[in-house]
């Protein structure tokens, strides 16, 4: 299943304005992998996904997604290959109904209409909402946007599902709803996330990125576990592994 490898080597992108965003950055993800990509604000998360089905060009380094290199003639079937879901739903979500978003990748492939709601409906019952199907998306919840957004994606049937900020303005009922469902997936994911308590239940390896650069990479929970680390890379642990600070403050008297 080779297809399902994410491989990136010597990736480099500055801003128009000439700043650095990404400084060499090389990992390889295998099939079936759940990877997080973690780095605070400004670090090159966001640019470095946009990179991953093209939306950004790279200008120095290499992408391979399965057998093939990220290039102009391969851009199309990658994008089939790799499922984008950006942070912001509403950027997603541009047709008048649900379905017509849903519908709008497979249609573009030129699927017969029968294959398309077939899809459409299996992606929506995936992220159960089936029952939006007929709604205009401007009158959904954020939670309710962000699983259409993630239906759109899915009825594409990609191998490699991408995340950026998938938990971001999430009530608490919604994030643990998402996780779950996530959990399900069977694809190979990386989620670029502030959320590190969610990737302490979805993601089995951590890359930290600071100023372009991967600090590390490694088993989730031995990342979180170096305090140096994270302290250099602007970080913290996930609040369940800080510990209850008030019963520190108990213990202390």
């Amino acid at each position: 299943m080779s297809h399902h490898i994410v491989e990136v080597k010597g990736l480099r992108y500055n801003y128009p304005d000439g700043t650095p965003a990404l400084q060499g950055i090389d990992f390889r993800i295998l099939h079936g992998e759940s990877v997080a990509v973690v780095g605070a604000n400004g670090a090159g998360k966001s640019t470095l996904l946009l990179h991953l089905n093209g939306y950004l060009p790279s200008k120095e380094g290499e992408i391979r997604i399965g057998d093939y290199p990220l290039t102009a003639k391969t851009l199309s079937s990658v994008r089939r290959t790799v499922g984008m879901v950006f942070q912001d739903p509403d950027d997603q979500l541009f047709m008048p109904t649900v379905y017509d978003d849903v519908a709008f990748g497979p249609l573009n492939l030129g699927l017969p209409l029968k294959e398309v709601e077939e899809r459409v409906d299996r992606a929506l019952s995936t992220v159960e909402a089936l029952h939006l199907k007929h709604r205009p998306p401007y009158r959904l919840s954020r939670g309710e946007k962000r699983s259409v957004a993630i239906a759109t994606v899915l009825s594409m049937a990609p191998d490699i599902l991408v995340m950026d900020e998938p938990t971001s303005d999430l009530d608490p009922k919604a994030r643990r709803h998402l996780i779950e469902l996530l959990k399900t997936f069977r694809h190979t994911k990386i989620i670029a996330t502030h959320d590190l308590d969610m990737v302490l239940d979805l993601c089995e390896r951590t890359i930290v990125i600071y100023n372009g650069q991967v600090m590390a990479d490694g088993p989730t929970g031995e990342i979180f576990q170096n305090e140096e680390l994270l302290a250099r890379s602007h970080l913290e642990k996930p609040l369940r592994m800080q510990g209850c600070p008030v019963c520190a403050k108990s213990k202390m008297g």
